[in-house]
This record gives C-alpha cells, structure tokens and sequence, in this order.
C-alpha cells in the first residue's frame, strides 16, 4: 500500500496547538500513576480487541482490574431511543438489553444515586453525520460507577473523562462496524448486477443478432417478387397494381423497421459500455475505478459515437457543430485507454454543453451559439518528460467567475452562473476528474474568446508502444 500523500495538508499550526492544548490538560488533570495505567490499558485494549461486545467488556473490567471499582455500562438503543444496560463487571453480558434501575437516566453533566456515580458518555461531534446516535447534547449513554464512598484524590475526574473516551472509542467502533457492513452489501451487490444485470444484458446481442437476421430474409422475399410484379404489370395481370402497392409498403415497412434497429443497436451497445464500465465488480471490491485500458481508434470509438448520441439534441437546441478548433483528426495517436470510462467523459462534458451553452456575439457582432472539439499534442508534459495530448471541449457562453474556477471539479458543486438555468448535481465534473486521473491524466477549464473551454490530458504512450500501435494498424 502507498502512503497517503494529502494534496492539501492540513493546517500544522491548528494541530500542534491541540496537541498542546491535550498536553496542558494531562498535566491539568493530575492524574496518579494507576489511573494513568488504566487509560492506557483501555487504548490499547480498545484497539486490540475489535468486536463490540469485547469492547463492551472493556470498558467495565479495565476499571475494576486496575482501580478495584465495578461498573456498569448504559448505553441509548439506536431504535427506541430508550436506554438499556449492555455490560457490567458483575455479571458482563448477561444482562444486556435489559431496562436499567430506577433513577439511571440520561444526563448532562454527572451525578449521584446512592453510593454510585454516573456519569454521561458523549458521542464524537464531528462524527454524528456519519452515525447518529443520541438525542440529548449528543450524549449516547451513562457510566455507572461504584462505590463511591471509595473514591480518592480526584478519581471523579478521571471517571468523567473515562467515560468521555468510551464515546468517542465506541462512535469510531459503530462507524467501522457500519462500514464493514456497507461493504458486504456492495460486494454482494455488485455480485447480483453481473450475475443479474451485465450477464442478461449481453443476451440481448442474441436477439438483436436474430431481428437483424429476419430483416435481411425479409429484404431478400421483398426482392424475389420484384421481377414477378414487375412482370404482372407488363402482362397486366389482374389486381396487379394493388400487389405492387402492397409490394411498395413492405419495402418502406422494412426501411423503417431497419433504421429502428440501427437506433436499437445504438443504444444497446452505448448502454452495454456504460453498464461494463460503471458497474465492474473491480470497482466495488477495491473502493475505487479500475480502469481496463486497451489500444484504441480516439475518435472512431469514443468521440463519434457520444457525438452521435448529442447530435439531434445540440441542433434541438440550436447548437452548431463548428471545427474550428481542428477536430480530433490523428488516428494513429497511440493512446490506451478505458474506452467505456472515458466515453462517459465525453458524455458528461457534452451533456453540459447541452445545458449550458448560449449564444454571444461575434466579430461581426451576430449572435452564434455552437460547440467545437479538437485535439493538440503537448511535447514533454509530464514530469518524466513524456508527451501530453490535450483534448479540448469549448462551448459558447458566459465565463465561470474566477472564484469558482478551482471548484467545478469538486463534487457537488455548481457554478452560480449555471446552478439556476438547469437540473444538475454537480457530480458530472467530478466524475471526468476522477476518471482521467486514474487514467494518470489532468483535467482543467480555461475562459477563452466567446465561452469556455473544458480539456483533458493524458498520457501519450512510450515510443516502443508507439511503434507496435503504428504497426497494427
């Protein structure tokens, strides 16, 4: 596993104070070298012990096996919202889930019932977006201890403050545990979309292949009886003219039944790309995109067919298709990448030109609304010295406010000139940024004359990789 490697270290001075700050309280506190022994011992144990009910344990034998004291451990059920014993030093698990006594309740602050002291656990914060589990200041239960005609020096202040990292261990403890079951599901998940999902779906292939077979039968009878109508109506057979009619519909009966099936096919194998690519079982198992990378034509294979899927829309929407920018138009660019990742990045950046693009003057002051793409090689980019190629998607219209500029490619965010004019999530951006940094690419956006232009570079191969993909093809 590589190391971690924040792009944007946090603030050093903020946590050196805190560590500080903790170091002042320790000193604060005064504790002895027992109880001292005990907050180590419960760390330790804590972190080596990972099960719930083992840290349910912990918590009430620690204190007894170090300090002499018993104790018993109420905590708030997530479902009820009612508190409930879950562990104590006389009898451990056994009595978990029952009611606790008369006069145990949630609290604040700590307080006194016969020779006990109770004291409340608290939730971390900073965490409750996560895991919920409190109602009341936060606080997520109570720590019982006793006896307290057996307290010393300031053994209250170090139960308040046990009872403090008991909530904050067992919030961490609830979220891994949570985690750990997100996880399962997602992989059983991912296991019923292929088994349930990508598997049936390539069935379709089948029947398509089965509906394209009946058009060509189709097309071929429809051909065989030309030369017999045609003869009917030189001989003048009756009823002649009706056959050729009828013969004239099924042959514009077949034309629109096969661009039917061009549009089907289409659409099958742009959604059979996205399903692959989207819902591999990889991408679930590692927590992160796995891309497949294979040789491929650029344009043929990634920018027509997106390109293909926006046409009608752009001209519904007056957009105008304009190649000034040169078009993608080197085949032999020796490029690898995940074909059905990467077509979702054209999906997405032309999806925004969809919904964002508005027309604005030009040099001669008309009103022109259009969409342009292209490519340029960049020689030495990247820091090992390796060429770049730049793919570019401009579009007219508005400029991004530079404030918001290093924003648009975070998730959930949405430009202020752009969030009211259409529906959007703010995860189209993110998504490219993601994907073409996997691909060990950089994404960007720069204003520029009439509109703006969104780009991605990648990575060009290595000269030996260069030369294989030239031969090939």
């Amino acid at each position: 596993m590589s190391i971690y490697c924040p792009k944007s270290p946090p603030e050093f001075t903020a946590v050196l104070s805190r560590i500080r700050q903790k170091k002042e309280d320790y000193e604060r506190y005064g504790f002895n070298q027992n109880q001292g022994r005990t907050l180590r011992a419960f760390f330790d144990l804590a972190q080596e012990l990972e099960t719930l009910e083992n840290f349910y344990r912990i918590c009430v034998f620690v204190p007894k096996e170090f300090m002499g004291f018993d104790s018993c451990l109420y905590l708030l059920d997530e479902d009820s919202q009612e508190l409930t014993v879950a562990c104590d030093s006389l009898s451990g698990l056994s009595i978990c889930g029952v009611k606790p006594p008369e006069g145990i309740h949630l609290s604040p602050e700590p307080y006194t019932m016969g020779d006990s002291r109770v004291y409340p656990i608290r939730g971390n914060r900073r965490l409750f977006h996560r895991h919920a589990l409190g109602t009341q200041d936060e606080i997520i239960g109570v720590f019982e201890v006793f006896p307290r005609s057996h307290f010393e020096d300031n053994d209250d202040l170090f139960f308040e403050k046990y009872a403090n990292r008991i909530g904050y261990n067992l919030h961490y403890k609830l979220i891994y545990i949570q985690n750990v079951e997100h996880i399962k599901f997602i992989n059983n998940l991912a296991a019923d979309i292929e088994h349930n999902v990508i598997v049936p779906n390539m069935k379709y292939k089948v029947f398509l292949n089965g509906i394209k077979k009946k058009l060509s039968k189709l097309e071929e009878l429809s051909k065989a009886y030309e030369p017999h109508i045609q003869n009917c109506l030189e001989n003048g057979c009756g009823g002649s003219e009706e056959i050729a009619r009828l013969h004239h519909e099924v042959e514009t009966f077949i034309r629109d039944l096969e661009v039917i099936y061009a549009d089907l096919e289409k659409h099958f194998e742009n959604t059979s790309l996205f399903l692959e690519s989207l819902m591999r079982r990889e991408h679930f198992e590692k927590g992160e995109l796995v891309i497949r990378k294979r040789m491929c034509r650029f344009v043929k294979e990634i920018i027509e067919p997106q390109l293909e899927r926006y046409i009608q829309r752009f001209h519904r929407a007056g957009i105008r298709i304009d190649n000034r920018l040169g078009g993608v138009k080197d085949e032999n660019i020796p490029l690898a990448v995940d074909v059905g990742l990467i077509s979702q990045v054209y999906a997405n950046l032309f999806s925004n030109v969809e919904k964002y693009c508005s027309a604005v003057p030009d040099d001669s002051g008309n009103m022109v609304k259009f969409v342009a793409f292209g490519e340029e090689i960049l020689p030495n980019y990247f820091p090992d010295g390796s060429d770049g190629i730049k793919f570019n998607v401009f579009s007219t219209g508005r400029h991004i406010p530079p404030e918001e500029v290093d924003l648009i490619f975070e998730e959930g965010f949405r430009s202020s000139e752009t969030a009211g004019s259409s529906p959007g999530t703010g995860h189209g951006l993110h998504f490219v940024r993601k994907v073409i940094e996997v691909h060990g690419g950089v994404v960007g956006y720069e204003p520029v004359k009439m509109g703006n232009n969104f780009y991605f570079i990648l990575p060009l191969q290595r000269e030996l990789e260069k030369k294989e993909w030239q031969d090939s093809v």
